[in-house]
């Protein structure tokens, strides 16, 4: 036990952590910013950076020290030296192998995790990194896990804000609760959601495009083929303007006779809620929500969409939502900006001809 006198001069003792040195003493906090450096993870196809990925970038900016780009492939030269015009970033570290394509051709995609992660790691023990971000992207998502097992690290998912180098704010349950989580893990490895960091403008900068360390292991997975669905119109993730369709449009043939035209209309790309999607309304590449694409357009619409949870957690970030429903009671209707209660059946063909005609 401790007297009164030793608990009175204890309460005046901070419980945070300080950082010492045996030759100089205590760090300073501009210091300990020049110890942190960060790896953003870029993602390209087809040799065109994606710009979406420049936001981990931004939020490298936020943790602070040196922040440096990552990107692999046959035929990257053109991306690295995009990347590299980035304002803030020190050094673009580029490794040109086909090998890390999905398919070994001329065409440039991102490769497979199985064999990206290892390469990964190989250039984050070199570059001794404190901090590697990607986006809570379908790639980011698959690559990232095998990373931090690889480093036997624990991964923080789907960030929002940094507080500082250790502290990270992410959401949970579908967005109802939002956790503050700390890591004392000496790599953090962090996905962050695209929607909470702007993505930096390609411009500006000049950073040092360099040649990673290729470990050049035999491939454990083999890419066969995939599937894209192909449009002319905005990417769903990216897009300033989005209409979704829900399970109120009943069939595949209505949801396209009703969600084209008035995405078109409006200059928007389309989007789905999982119902939709799991009725084979929409092709899941559509689908918005907790277990599909997040978004955060300037105008969303949701057509014939209830509102559930899930679904609201890839929307409601938006800055102007709409909502059509002829039910009254619906959960979307507490998170819409502008409600129109009735049929979408006769609403929308209506809606979309007065965008039209002005």
């Amino acid at each position: 036990m401790f007297s009164a006198a030793r608990r009175s001069a204890l309460r005046g003792v901070s419980s945070v952590p300080r950082y010492t040195s045996a030759v100089t003493g205590p760090f300073s906090q501009s210091a300990l910013h020049r110890l942190l450096s960060s790896l953003a993870i870029l993602e390209h196809r087809e040799g065109e950076l994606n710009h979406g990925s420049l936001s981990a970038i931004t939020a490298a900016k936020k943790i602070g020290g040196s922040v440096h780009g990552f990107v692999a492939g046959s035929n990257i030269k053109s991306v690295a030296e995009e990347a590299a015009k980035v304002e803030g970033v020190e050094k673009i570290i580029a490794v040109e192998n086909v090998a890390y394509d999905k398919t070994h051709s001329r065409v440039s995609s991102q490769g497979l995790p199985e064999n990206f992660a290892p390469l990964v790691v190989e250039n984050i023990k070199k570059g001794g990194y404190t901090h590697v971000i990607a986006g809570h992207t379908a790639f980011g998502k698959n690559l990232m896990p095998r990373i931090a097992a690889l480093l036997d690290s624990q991964q923080i998912s789907d960030i929002t804000a940094v507080e500082n180098e250790n502290t990270f704010v992410r959401p949970i349950y579908a967005g109802n609760a939002i956790a503050t989580v700390e890591s004392s893990d000496a790599i953090k490895i962090i996905t962050i959601r695209g929607t909470a960091f702007p993505a930096v403008e390609a411009q500006g900068g000049s950073a040092a495009v360099e040649d990673g360390v290729d470990p050049k292991l035999e491939a454990s997975a083999e890419w066969v083929s995939e599937d894209l669905t192909k449009s002319d119109r905005p990417d769903l993730a990216t897009a300033g303007k989005v209409v979704s369709g829900g399970r109120g449009l009943k069939s595949k043939a209505d949801f396209d006779r009703i969600m084209e035209p008035l995405a078109d209309s409006l200059g928007a790309a389309i989007g789905a809620s999982r119902a939709a999607v799991d009725s084979g309304y929409a092709d899941n590449s559509l689908q918005v929500g907790q277990t599909g694409k997040v978004v955060a357009p300037q105008l969303y619409m949701a057509v014939g969409i209830s509102g559930a949870i899930q679904h609201l957690a890839g929307m409601k970030d938006s800055k102007v939502i709409a909502a059509i429903n002829k039910d009254a009671d619906a959960p979307i209707f507490q998170v819409a900006d502008v409600g129109l209660v009735g049929d979408l059946f006769e609403k929308v063909p209506e809606l979309t001809e007065k965008l039209k005609s002005s």
